[in-house]
């Protein structure tokens, strides 16, 4: 039985990020190895810290080194208003826009039955129990606009369905600075669609 070699394991490792292949991992490999020994080490050190240290948000399900996180801490926040998004990044995304200061939920993921992904994959039961154990005044959805991202809004739309709770969908259209010409003519026709009374 062949021995595979520290060097293989590593680019094996590597493989495992979104969107590397061999090639690329083959890359990454060679120049931690031979020109950033030093970057190397550092990011060992930090990902085997991040996997002892790193847990989830028991109330917005969030990545933090704290039961709770810091939004979550926040009492300043408005306590009745409640968006899901799919990731940690969107969360990030709203946040620097400034544009929201209620709680959030994150789902860490979508559905998506392509990749295997599925209703028990994504942390539906820990939303339900979040939205029903408190008051909100309002659930903001806000998944993304691709298959996945509308099917996992549909689900939770069905599932809070019974509970008769006021539920909302983030608006799609033109974006800021958007010229027509250059707009899809689906963002363009849901433009339309979703258009509002000045």
């Amino acid at each position: 039985m062949k021995t595979i070699s520290s060097f293989d394991k590593l680019i094996n490792a590597l493989k495992v990020l979104p969107s590397i292949g061999q090639k690329s991992a083959q890359r990454m490999a060679f120049y931690l190895l031979q020109h950033n020994q030093l970057g190397a080490q550092k990011l060992a050190d930090a990902i085997s810290e991040a996997l002892k240290k790193v847990i989830h948000c028991k109330s917005c399900n969030t990545f933090s080194e704290n039961p709770l996180c810091e939004i979550c801490l926040d009492n300043t926040r408005q306590q009745d208003l409640l968006m899901v998004v799919e990731m940690p990044t969107n969360l990030t995304d709203i946040e620097q826009a400034g544009c929201y200061h209620g709680k959030y939920f994150v789902l860490m993921g979508r559905l998506s039955p392509l990749e295997g992904i599925g209703l028990h994959d994504i942390a539906l039961a820990k939303l339900m129990e979040q939205i029903l154990s408190q008051h909100f005044k309002e659930i903001i959805i806000a998944t993304s606009f691709t298959a996945e991202g509308e099917a996992t809004a549909h689900i939770i739309t069905e599932l809070l369905k019974p509970h008769h709770l006021t539920m909302s969908r983030i608006a799609r259209g033109i974006p800021v600075g958007g010229e027509l010409e250059y707009i899809d003519q689906g963002t363009l026709a849901q433009s339309i669609h979703e258009r509002h009374i000045l």
